[in-house]
């Protein structure tokens, strides 16, 4: 066998010009640090070769086993495969190129190769890395639908490209597999991903490859035994292996087509999207929707460290959230007891109206994406909400978390619907509403998301929804029997009655009275659970005796993943109510401006990783900006007439909780597939919606802007005003407070603005100084 030595290779390691090399500028995309908390990854968290929302998202795997603490893994020195899919409770088609004598059989620990960061690099659509332990250099893209790998092989008898479908693979295993050789260059199959819990059907992935250089030899194994010259394999614990005779440097290149249709499908998103070979073409066109993306929000100021984490929250606001259809409009619908492939509504040009997508829960989303996407990106909010309505056309039901076209009932509630009434209460109305009316009313009652605890697949009781409505309030206990997850009844309660305000505003605009007034007197069940006594929000009883004894700083102790300092706060449409139950304003801001003080001795989270969540101390956090239940604390005191407050801490917060850029922190516990990364995008530009835009009025409000000036680039389809700019002025960290400010050149002592005026095109200009301004602002 004629391979060079491992030390001969590393020899070459340098020689080799990568796709970044070539990118100098400081575009957005080269102000991204892709590395950002990848020590902490959980399986659908690390990104790098990958489109906006891309069905692929490619990316080397150094833990393969499980949901939590899998995938890209910063620490971990060793590389097991490049899988093709990281997506909420999805996973699938690992492949590894290795040389000499094929270890695919033996599985990844015996086929792994060490790699350095030193001979890596990354940016968004793009990954480098070098495999020491067989001198191949790995050059990976992609476009929405396939995976485009560059492969620069040493000399060697024996180069391989590894299929292994027979392992486990981040969320799910592989219950069984499908390979079969279409040519010398072309093999095709499906792996079929067994259930999770969260992801109750099992779900095909199906592929197509196709390689650039013939391919000597095709070698199978089924269950650890090698199958020489295979044509065909099926069944568990399947794999092939490519084999080829490579010169020094030789480059081979594949496309890795991918669809949850069929076959035949992978190879029309394989044709539609990558009909050629040029590897660097597909990593400009990648950076190129990268940077327009991007670029949609410019920054100026401040540091370039701090600009370099602005662009990477809001990179990362824009994935992990998946297509799943394909490129034609066929897609998976798995919501009945058979699954079936539906078709999406061609637009007039032919083309698919929408994509239909996956998505860990909307639980969260009411303070981040709902906002940021629906300002800047509202053609995806839209996709997202036509994605919603026809998953309620297909299975009954408008999802809170979908997965491979299955419903997951992920988290509690009805999670979706701060977010479709916001998109329609701005003007973002191209999906029918009617249809998306009638199914959140739905989901208000026992036949629908209300009903369903965390994961409850098969029954409908866990929810608590008929005690929401006969008693005015979620019991805790609601029952000896657990239902599913999440049965925390004074955190349901609370949700509950904001999602019912925010229907209510949509009942009242279509003309629904009768819908308005059961919605808005539901919405106001919250005061059921407020204890004069201690001051917090407290759990009740089916008899209707408070929870006793009672900590308010006890962890899940009736409270969805957090505590009653915390979610005391969840009230965002009546932040003016809550505030007479404690006294008035002064004493409710003063009674939250304590929690900040007392939070601020954790920097606002409970603790800087997931795995530090489980400490007691961690959990007793007052204020936790490492999970979405009290994120938007800070702009409470704009609703109780403290607007310096929210400047103060809303800074302080940002500075300490998502200032810094490292591998070893960055979200402090869970990012959550966009969440944290548009809350800090969100908090870095001063801007916030309490009521997520549901107001028959859309209001943002102000916080304080890190950077000097920032423009936000309005999209022309769907706003007219070209742009909004903000300015500040001595801006600094100490310089936190607004003096003063102006809208449109005219005097504007308000934190709040009228989300319609804004997209008109608006110039805001604040003075900033060190003391507060209590006079500014309501």
């Amino acid at each position: 066998m004629k391979i060079k030595t491992l030390a001969a290779a590393l020899i070459l390691a340098p020689i080799f010009i990568s796709s970044n090399d070539k990118y100098t500028d400081d575009e957005p995309v080269d102000l991204v640090y892709p590395y950002l908390d990848a020590v902490n990854s959980r399986w659908f968290y690390f990104s790098s070769a990958s489109r906006p929302f891309g069905m692929v998202n490619l990316s080397p795997d150094m833990v393969i086993d499980g949901a939590w603490n899998s995938g890209y893994r910063y620490n971990e020195d060793s590389i097991k495969c490049f899988s093709h899919i990281h997506a909420w409770q999805l996973s699938g088609l690992p492949v590894m190129p290795t040389t000499g004598e094929s270890k695919g059989h033996l599985g990844p620990k015996a086929y792994q190769s060490k790699y350095s960061h030193d001979n890596e690099k990354i940016f968004p659509g793009y990954h480098q890395v070098y495999l020491e332990c067989y001198g191949i250099n790995v050059e990976l893209t992609s476009t929405t639908r396939v995976g485009f790998h560059r492969y620069t092989f040493p000399e060697s008898e024996k180069s391989n490209i590894l299929l292994d479908l027979g392992t486990v693979l981040g969320p799910s295993a592989t219950k069984s597999a499908y390979i079969r050789k279409k040519s010398d260059m072309e093999i095709e199959g499906y792996a079929l991903m067994d259930r999770t819990r969260r992801r109750p059907h099992p779900t095909y992935v199906y592929f197509v490859i196709r390689v650039d250089k013939p391919f000597e030899k095709l070698t199978g194994w089924q269950d650890g035994k090698l199958k020489n010259n295979m044509e065909e394999l099926e069944g568990a614990d399947i794999g092939a292996s490519m084999q080829f005779e490579t010169t020094g440097n030789e480059m081979i290149r594949m496309k890795v087509g991918i669809s949850y249709v069929s076959e035949a499908q992978a190879w029309l998103n394989m044709e539609s999207e990558l009909d050629h070979w040029d590897f660097d073409r597909i990593v400009r066109e990648s950076r190129e929707e990268w940077n327009e993306k991007l670029g949609r929000i410019e920054v100026e100021g401040n540091t370039r460290q701090q600009r370099r984490r602005f662009y990477t929250d809001l990179w990362k606001a824009l994935q992990g959230r998946r297509i799943i259809s394909d490129f034609d409009g066929k897609y998976c619908d798995m919501t009945g007891k058979e699954r079936r492939i539906g078709q999406i509504p061609p637009d007039v040009r032919g083309k698919p109206k929408f994509n239909h997508y996956n998505s860990d829960s909307f639980w969260g989303a009411q303070w981040t994406i709902t906002t940021l996407w629906q300002l800047v990106y509202p053609e995806i909010a839209e996709e997202f909400v036509n994605s919603m309505v026809m998953m309620y056309e297909d299975g009954g039901l408008i999802p809170r978390g979908p997965s491979g076209g299955n419903y997951t009932y992920v988290m509690t509630g009805a999670s979706s619907t701060p977010f479709v009434v916001g998109a329609y209460m701005k003007g973002i109305r191209g999906f029918d509403v009617e249809k998306a009316y009638d199914g959140l009313r739905k989901n208000a009652f026992k036949e629908g998301m209300m009903a369903h605890a965390g994961y409850e697949h098969f029954t409908a009781r866990g929810g608590g929804i008929e005690e929401y409505m006969t008693l005015g309030y979620v019991p805790y206990p609601l029952s000896e029997r657990q239902y599913g997850y999440h049965m925390d009844g004074g955190g349901q309660t609370l949700e509950y009655a904001y999602q019912d305000w925010c229907l209510a505003q949509m009942a009242k605009d279509l003309g629904k009275e009768g819908d308005y007034d059961l919605f808005m007197k539901r919405s106001g069940n919250w005061k059921n659970l407020y204890d004069e006594a201690s001051g917090w929000i407290r759990p009740k009883s089916r008899d209707g005796n408070w929870h006793s004894p009672f900590d308010p700083y006890k962890y899940r102790s009736g409270f969805v993943e957090s505590n009653s300092a915390q979610s005391t706060w969840y009230v965002p449409h009546d932040l003016a109510g809550l505030a007479r139950l404690m006294g008035g304003k002064e004493k409710a801001a003063a009674k939250l401006n304590l929690s900040f003080e007392k939070a601020s001795e954790l920097e606002f989270t409970s603790g800087k990783a997931h795995d530090k969540e489980t400490e007691e101390r961690n959990r007793r956090i007052p204020i936790n900006y490492g999970n979405q239940p009290s994120t938007q604390t800070a702009f409470v005191f704009n609703h109780i007439s403290h607007p310096w407050l929210t400047q103060y801490w809303s800074r302080e917060v940002v500075e300490q909780a998502f200032g810094g850029l490292s591998p070893g922190q960055g979200y402090n516990g869970d990012e959550d597939q966009g969440l944290m990364g548009s809350l800090a995008v969100l908090m870095k530009l001063g801007l916030f919606e309490m009521k997520s835009g549901n107001e028959i009025e859309p209001q943002l409000e102000l916080g304080s802007p890190i950077f000097d000036r920032a423009i936000i680039h309005l999209n022309s389809k769907y706003f007219a005003g070209g742009k909004i700019e903000l300015i500040t002025h001595e801006n600094s960290s100490k310089n936190r407070y607004i003096r003063s400010a102006k809208l449109n050149g005219i005097p504007h002592n308000s934190q709040f603005l009228n989300f319609r005026d804004l997209v008109k095109g608006a110039r805001i200009e604040l003075q900033m100084g060190s003391e507060a301004d209590k006079n500014w602002g309501e």
